[in-house]
C-alpha cells in the first residue's frame, strides 16, 4: 500500500486522500508526503496508522523529502509505528489542550485514559463535555465490542485555536460496517450499511427497531447532529463507502436534523477502494450558539435516560412468589 500526505488534508478534501491510496501490496505500506508543506487531519494520521499496525513496524516505511512541518508527525506518533527513524530533533512540550497524539485502545482503561486526555481540548462547560465524553466512549467501546478489530482502535484529536475547533478520529481495521450490519439488516452495499449506521434505531447487534437499552444505535447520529449544529464537517468511511456531512450554509436561519442521513447536505460515493474497517472523523466548532446548547441539551437528556435505564436493567431483582 502507498499513502499520500498532501498539503490539503481535511475533511472537506478527504475524499481526494482516499481516492489516492494505492491498495496494491497489502502486507506492506510506504508514507509519503508533499515535499515542501504538510497539513493532515486526524482521520488521515488515524487511517494511515492503522494501516501501519495492520502491517507492521517492519513493514512500514515513511518515504521521500518530509519537510519541516513534518515535524507534527512525529510529535502525533506516526514515526513511532514505522521503520524509519525520525529526521526531527524538538523538545517535549505538553501536549494538553491541543492535541492527542496517536493513542491504542485495547481496553476500557485506554479508552479512559483517551477521554481524560480528550476532555481540555473541547473547552467546553463541564455539563457539555461530558456530553460528548458520553458520547466518544459509545463509539470506542462499540469497537471494542464489536468490530472484532485485533489492533483495537486508534484514535487522534487536535484542537484549533485560531479557528476554536476540535477534530477527532477514530480508527479501526476490523470487520467493517457491512459484515457489523449484514446479519440483522442485510444492507445491499456498503454505502446503504454505512446510511443504517447513521440512522437512530439502528444498531447491528439487534434487528428490533430503536435497538436495545444497551445500544440504541445513535452514536453516530448524535456526533454528526453535532457538526451539523455547529456547521462542521463529518466523515465516515468503510468498505468502498464514504459518507461526509458538509457544512450548512450560513444564512440558513435554522437547522433540521433528519433520521435519515441522505437528506442532510453531504457527499457520497461506493466505489473507493475497499477498506476492511471503519474511519469515523469529525470536526466540532466549539462557538456555544444556542443551537448547540440545544443539542446539547437534548444528548444530555438522551444520555441521562440511557444512563437510568441501565442502572434499572442492573439492579432489578426478581420477584419470587
Amino acid at each position: 500500500m502507498r499513502v499520500f500526505l498532501s498539503n490539503q488534508g481535511n475533511l472537506r478534501n478527504i475524499q481526494t486522500f482516499l481516492r489516492s491510496i494505492d491498495w496494491s501490496k497489502p502486507k506492506e505500506l510506504e508514507i509519503a508526503t508533499h515535499d515542501k508543506w504538510i497539513t493532515v487531519h486526524p482521520a488521515n494520521l488515524a487511517l494511515v496508522a492503522a494501516l501501519a499496525m495492520q502491517v507492521g513496524k517492519n513493514k512500514t516505511k515513511i518515504i521521500g523529502t518530509v519537510p519541516a512541518t513534518g515535524i507534527y508527525l512525529d510529535r502525533m506518533g506516526l514515526y513511532s509505528l514505522a521503520s524509519t527513524v525520525s529526521p526531527f530533533i524538538y523538545q517535549e512540550k505538553e501536549a494538553a489542550g491541543r492535541f492527542v497524539p496517536l493513542t491504542v485502545i485495547k481496553t476500557p482503561e485506554d479508552q479512559s485514559y483517551f477521554i481524560a486526555e480528550m476532555i481540555p481540548l473541547l473547552h467546553l462547560p463541564e455539563k457539555d463535555a461530558m456530553v460528548i465524553k458520553y458520547i466518544i466512549g459509545e463509539l470506542v467501546r462499540n469497537v471494542l465490542e464489536h468490530a472484532n478489530a485485533k489492533c483495537g482502535a486508534i484514535v487522534a484529536a487536535q484542537y484549533y485555536k485560531k479557528t476554536n475547533k476540535v477534530s477527532i478520529a477514530i480508527c479501526d481495521t476490523g470487520i467493517g460496517i457491512w459484515k457489523s450490519m449484514n446479519e440483522t439488516w442485510h444492507p445491499k452495499d456498503d454505502l446503504e450499511a454505512v446510511r443504517y449506521s447513521l440512522t437512530p434505531g439502528i444498531t447491528g447487534t439487534t434487528s428490533r427497531e430503536g435497538g436495545t437499552s444497551e445500544n440504541a444505535g445513535a452514536g453516530l447520529f448524535f456526533i454528526k447532529s453535532i457538526a451539523k449544529i455547529t456547521r462542521s464537517y463529518f466523515t465516515i468511511y468503510s468498505g468502498k463507502a464514504e459518507y461526509t456531512l458538509l457544512k450548512n450554509r450560513t444564512d440558513q436561519k435554522s437547522i433540521t436534523l433528519y433520521a435519515d442521513p441522505f437528506r442532510d447536505n453531504s457527499r457520497r460515493t461506493n466505489d473507493l477502494g475497499d477498506f476492511h474497517g471503519t474511519l469515523v472523523a469529525v470536526d466540532i466548532a466549539l462557538d456555544n450558539t444556542p443551537e448547540f446548547k440545544a443539542i446539547m441539551s437534548h444528548i444530555g437528556s438522551v444520555y441521562g435516560e440511557a444512563i437510568r435505564e441501565r442502572k434499572r436493567i442492573k439492579y432489578r431483582r426478581p420477584n419470587f412468589i
